[in-house]
C-alpha cells in the first residue's frame, strides 16, 4: 500500500472510529435515563466466571443442539478473526506492520492457520444459518415484534466479509487492493451499523453477561426491595425511566432469538405474553424517549396489562436466555406500578389481598385454625416450648396451603410423621404463622408483602429460630432468600432435602417388604424449588430411597427445562381465560410418560396437577414426596 493510500485509509479509520465513539456515547446516554443499580460490580470472581462459561464458552447457547453449535462457531470465529482484522487495519495505516516480530514464529504460524480455519467455519455456519432462516421457518424466530430482515442482512454481510478476506489473501495487484479495500470498508461499516441494529448484542452481550445477576452473584430470583418509608416518586415502573439502567442494557443485548418465548408456559398455551416482546419493547420505548418522545409510556402503550398478568414468574425465560437477560424483573416492576401506583389488577385477586391483610392468609380461614391439622399428633407449638424454656431442633413452617387446604394437609401430616419417626425435635408456630407473602410480592403488592414479611420475621426472631424446614417452595424461597432483605436470616431447608438427609443418615425407619411391587413415577419440578433454588436431585433421591423398586421416568421437559404448573406469580388466584390451561398442558405431558403416579414437592403444584388429572378422569395418582416416604414408614 502506498503512503497516499495509507493516509486516505487512516482518515477513513479515524472517521469510522469517531462515528462509532459517538454512537457509544449516545447509547450510554440512553442507559443513563434509567435509575441507579449499584449491585452490578460486586463479587467480581463470580462475574468473571459467568463471563467465561456463559459469555465466552457459550454455555446456554448449547442448550439448543442445532442452533447452538452454529452460533458458537460464528461467535468464536469472530473472536479469532478480530485479531486478524486488527492486524489488517493497523497495517493499512502503517504499511509493513505485522504481529510476527512480537511473537515466536510457530505461534504466528498457528495464528495465521487459525485465521483461515475459523474463516472457513464462519462461512459454513453462516451458510447454514441463512439456509435455515430462508427454508425452515423456525417457530421461535417468528413474531411481529422481531426485525425479520435484519438477520438476513447481517448474515449476508458476514458471509461477504469472509469472502473478501479470503479473496484478498488469494489475489495480487489490483484485485488484491480491490478485495482488501472492500473487506476493510465492510468491517468498518459493520462496526457502525451495529448500534442501529438488533445485532448490537455482538458488542453488548459480553458486558451484559458480566453485569447480570441472573446466574448470581447474589440471590437468584430475589426481587428488588422497595424503600416504602422513603420518598418514592414512582411505585415500580411505568416507563423506561423508572427501570434500572441494567434493564435498559438488557434491551440492547437482546438477540431476538426467541428462546425465552419458546419456553414461556403462558405463550406456549396461547396467552398474549412473549418475554422477547417485553425486552424488545423496552428498547423501542427507550429509543423514542431518548429522541424526546414523551407522549407514550412503556406500560399501556407498549406493554399491556393482559401480558403482565399472564406471567407465572417461573423464570424459564431467564433460564434460557443465552446473554443473561432478566425479562422477569421488567414484568414485576410494571406489575408493582399497576397495583401500587394505579390500583389496577384482576378483580379475582382482591379477596386474596384482603384476606392476607386481615387474616394472614390468601384464603378466608380463621387464623386460629392453622394448627388444627395437628390434632392428636402431639406436636408442640413454639409458644408451648418457650413456656417450658425449651427450644426445638427445627421449626416446621407449615404454610397456608399446608394448614388449610384439605389435600395439602395430607402432605403436612405425612411430613410430620416422618419427623416424628426420625425423632426430630420440632415445633410449629400454629396461629402465630402468617402467609410468607410471596404471592403478594409477585402480584405487585409490595406494601402487603413487607407487612407480612416483617411480622413473620418478628415472630421468628422472638423465638430465636435458627433452622426452618418447609414443604412449600414459595415459603422456602421467601424465608431463605428474600427475608434477609429485612433482617431475617435463617437456615431454611426444603422438606425434600431434609427428608433425603434424614434417610441418608439412617434415621427414617422403612418397611422391608420382600415383594414390593414396581411403581412407575414421573416427577414434576416446582419452579421455585428448581429454577429459583437449584433443587432437582433431592426429591428424586428421596423417592429412590423410599421405593427400592421405583421406575422413575422423566417428562420431556424436566429439571431446569421443566414446565410450570401455572400457579406461580399469583396465578393461583386468577382464572385462565385465554388459551389452554397451563396445568392441562403439563398434566398431559405427565400422563404421556405412561407413569401410574406423579410426584410433586409443592402444594401449589399438587393442586394444579391433581385438578387437571381429575378433570381427565385419569387413574394416575398425584403424591407429594413426603407421602411417598410416609407410606413406607415402619412405625
Amino acid at each position: 500500500m502506498t503512503s497516499a493510500s495509507s493516509m486516505v485509509f487512516t482518515v477513513v479509520v479515524v472517521a469510522a472510529l469517531g462515528f462509532f465513539s459517538y454512537n457509544v456515547q449516545r447509547l450510554v446516554g440512553e442507559l443513563r435515563l434509567g435509575h441507579r443499580d449499584d449491585v452490578r460490580w460486586n463479587d467480581l470472581p463470580r462475574r468473571f466466571w459467568n463471563l467465561l462459561q456463559i459469555g465466552l464458552f457459550q454455555k446456554k447457547i448449547f442448550r439448543d443442539s442445532i442452533a447452538g453449535p452454529m452460533h458458537a462457531a460464528i461467535f468464536w470465529g469472530f473472536c479469532v478473526l478480530t485479531l486478524g482484522t486488527t492486524e489488517m487495519i493497523v497495517a493499512g495505516m502503517f504499511p509493513g506492520f505485522s504481529f510476527a516480530p512480537f511473537v515466536p514464529a510457530p505461534v504466528y504460524a498457528f495464528y495465521e492457520m487459525n485465521q483461515d480455519l475459523w474463516g472457513a467455519l464462519v462461512i459454513a455456519a453462516v451458510s447454514f444459518a441463512l439456509f435455515r432462516r430462508l427454508t425452515k421457518r423456525v417457530k421461535r424466530l417468528q413474531g411481529k415484534e422481531t426485525h425479520a430482515d435484519d438477520p438476513l442482512l447481517i448474515l449476508s454481510w458476514i458471509g461477504v466479509l469472509m469472502i473478501t478476506m479470503f479473496a484478498s489473501h488469494a489475489t495480487t495487484g489490483v484485485l488484491h487492493d480491490l478485495f482488501w479495500w472492500s473487506h476493510a470498508l465492510l468491517v468498518l461499516g459493520f462496526l457502525n451499523y451495529l448500534p442501529y441494529s438488533k445485532h448490537l448484542h455482538v458488542v453488548v452481550s459480553l458486558p451484559n453477561v458480566f453485569l447480570s445477576n441472573t446466574s448470581g452473584p447474589g440471590v437468584i430470583g430475589a426481587m428488588r426491595p422497595m424503600d416504602l418509608e422513603g420518598d418514592v416518586a414512582v411505585f415500580g415502573a411505568k416507563d423506561v425511566t423508572d427501570l434500572s439502567w441494567k434493564s435498559l442494557l438488557d434491551g440492547f443485548a437482546c438477540t431476538e432469538c426467541g428462546r425465552c418465548t419458546s419456553v414461556c408456559p403462558a405463550n406456549i398455551t396461547g396467552k398474549l405474553l412473549s418475554p422477547r416482546k417485553i425486552v424488545i419493547n423496552v428498547r423501542e420505548r427507550l429509543e423514542a424517549e431518548a429522541k424526546g418522545d414523551h407522549s407514550k409510556t412503556l406500560l399501556d402503550d407498549f406493554i399491556t396489562e393482559e401480558e403482565l398478568w399472564s406471567c407465572t414468574t417461573c423464570r424459564a425465560c431467564v433460564q434460557e436466555c443465552p446473554v443473561s437477560i432478566d425479562q422477569l424483573s421488567v414484568i414485576l416492576e410494571l406489575r408493582r406500578n399497576l397495583v401500587l401506583g394505579e390500583s389496577r389488577f384482576p378483580a379475582e385477586v382482591m379477596p386474596a389481598f384482603e384476606s392476607m391483610e386481615q387474616r394472614g392468609s390468601p384464603w378466608a380461614f380463621d387464623p386460629g385454625d392453622r394448627g388444627k391439622w395437628a390434632a392428636g399428633l402431639d406436636i408442640p407449638t413454639m409458644a408451648e416450648m418457650a413456656e417450658r424454656n425449651e427450644r426445638p431442633e427445627v421449626l416446621y413452617w407449615v404454610g397456608c396451603m399446608g394448614s388449610f387446604d384439605d389435600r395439602a394437609k395430607k402432605t403436612t401430616v405425612a411430613f410430620a410423621k416422618i419427623l416424628k419417626a426420625a425423632h426430630v425435635n420440632f415445633a410449629i408456630l400454629g396461629q402465630e404463622e402468617k402467609c410468607n407473602g410471596d404471592a403478594a410480592r409477585r402480584m405487585g403488592n409490595e406494601y402487603l408483602y413487607q407487612m407480612l414479611a416483617k411480622d413473620n420475621i418478628a415472630t421468628l426472631d422472638r423465638y430465636g429460630v435458627k433452622t426452618v424446614v418447609t414443604a412449600c417452595p414459595h415459603c422456602f424461597h421467601q424465608i431463605g432468600n428474600e427475608y434477609p432483605q429485612f433482617g431475617g436470616n435463617y437456615d431454611v431447608v426444603h422438606h425434600s432435602t431434609y427428608i433425603e438427609s434424614l434417610m441418608a443418615a439412617g434415621r427414617v425407619p422403612l418397611r422391608e417388604d420382600l415383594h414390593e411391587p414396581v411403581r412407575t413415577f414421573t416427577y414434576h419440578d416446582s419452579c421455585y424449588l428448581g429454577r429459583y433454588n437449584d433443587v432437582y436431585d433431592a426429591p428424586r433421591e428421596t423417592m429412590k430411597r423410599a421405593l427400592p423398586m421405583l421406575n422413575l421416568v422423566e417428562m420431556p421437559r424436566s429439571k431446569d427445562r421443566g414446565l410450570c404448573c401455572g400457579a406461580g406469580g399469583g396465578r393461583m388466584f386468577m382464572e385462565e381465560k385465554v388459551g389452554k390451561r397451563i396445568n392441562a398442558e403439563r398434566a398431559e405431558e405427565a400422563i404421556a410418560t405412561g407413569a401410574d403416579a406423579i410426584a410433586v414437592a409443592c402444594p401449589f403444584c399438587m393442586t394444579m396437577m391433581a385438578d387437571s388429572i381429575k378433570s381427565r378422569d385419569s387413574h394416575v395418582e398425584v403424591y407429594d414426596v413426603a407421602e411417598v416416604v410416609a407410606g413406607r414408614l415402619a412405625v
